[in-house]
């Protein structure tokens, strides 16, 4: 298969627009055109959805997901030979993940390596999604099923406790948790995030979290949220401020987390996957 053509498939995909792959790639849209045309003729199937952004069709994310190891191997090839090449290692990973342990993880990957990370953030529970696009090489996530072509590893789980400031309680709380908790406000990651639903369902065993919500996307001000008073939340013990209270002490969430990637022959993925496992064993219990 032509290399160039598959590249500027890639092109495609990551820029979103046949115009913006043109001035990535230095060409005119018309040859970005010609060339996708091209390859879907070698190829016998229809690989983009001309949306904007456009989609990939399933032959489309077979021959992305081709594309990217091959690009990879050819990264790999030339870090062995000694030319100084950066190696790119994208990674799909959840929020909370990415603001207490993955960074630490990253660590610990040999610096000799030269290795230039491309972090996707992405709800755990669907991460994989990612890695079936061709998006990412490897990914963190809470499915243990296998993508077609990747290996699994266990790393662990990570657990949420109900938390809240006191003086939150103090306006909300009247009674057992289960009375006030479902129509107290409630802070929540994003419109992925079903976390809170989840733990009221363990109390009440049919109805989630207020419709009274405050989306907050991102992890570290999601904490500061709930710290400010405006709303109760899931939160991991490693992001835990002052001054926050457990809501029901003793009662978690606990999210199981999987490490899957590309079964390829890529010492850069291999050193990323260990050290992710390596600080896995001693972040997640």
């Amino acid at each position: 298969m032509d290399l160039d053509l598959v590249r500027t498939l890639l092109a495609v995909v990551d820029s979103g627009t046949f115009d913006a792959a043109a001035t990535a790639l230095h060409v005119t849209p018309s040859a970005v055109s010609q060339r996708i045309k091209a390859l879907e003729q070698r190829t016998g199937r229809v690989l983009l959805v001309r949306a904007r952004p456009v989609r990939l069709t399933p032959s489309g994310e077979a021959i992305v997901r081709y594309g990217r190891q091959l690009l990879a191997l050819d990264q790999d090839l030339a870090s062995a030979l000694g030319t100084g090449a950066v190696v790119r290692v994208s990674v799909a990973v959840n929020a909370d993940s990415l603001a207490t342990w993955f960074l630490p993880a990253l660590q610990r990957v040999p610096p000799a390596l030269r290795i230039s990370f491309d972090l996707h953030r992405e709800d755990q529970d669907h991460t994989t999604a990612l890695l079936r696009q061709g998006s990412v090489m490897a990914a963190v996530t809470s499915s243990r099923e296998p993508v077609a072509g990747c290996s699994v590893r266990k790393l662990g789980h990570i657990r949420y406790a109900a938390m809240a400031t006191q003086s939150f309680v103090d306006r909300f709380a009247a009674g057992p948790p289960k009375s006030w908790l479902p129509d107290a406000p409630v802070v929540v990651f994003d419109r992925n995030d079903d976390l809170q639903d989840r733990f009221v369902r363990t109390l009440t065993r049919g109805r989630g979290a207020s419709e009274h919500r405050h989306y907050v996307p991102s992890s570290e001000v999601y904490v500061r949220t709930i710290a400010a008073g405006l709303g109760w939340g899931m939160v991991p013990p490693q992001q835990l401020l002052d001054g926050l209270v457990d809501l029901v002490p003793g009662r978690t969430v606990s999210v199981p987390l999987y490490w899957q990637q590309w079964k390829l022959d890529s010492p850069a993925l291999t050193a990323v996957a260990e050290a992710v496992a390596a600080e896995a064993a001693v972040a997640l219990r």
